[in-house]
């Protein structure tokens, strides 16, 4: 789910129940993702995913092999329709 800054400040214990309910809440900041609620264990579990590898989620993100991918030859739908 996603909340204004507003919104997650005033009902902050909905964002954590919700976060430790297992679903990572995102909060915004002028209408962009400025952080995520998420629970810790799930944290914790992603900082011993770095220190195995050695490579952050950013960088495996980044490292995937996009060359050589051809995309489906989809024509976009008319947004009036």
């Amino acid at each position: 789910m996603s909340w204004t800054f507003q919104d997650a400040r005033n009902r902050f214990s909905a964002v954590v129940e919700a976060a430790m309910d297992g679903s990572p809440q995102v909060v915004n900041r002028g209408g962009k993702p400025a952080v995520v609620v998420l629970r810790a264990e799930t944290y914790h579990q992603l900082l011993a995913r770095e220190a195995e590898t050695g490579e952050s989620f950013a960088d495996h993100l980044l490292a995937f092999p996009a060359a050589g991918i051809e995309r489906a030859g989809v024509t976009p739908r008319d947004g009036d329709v």
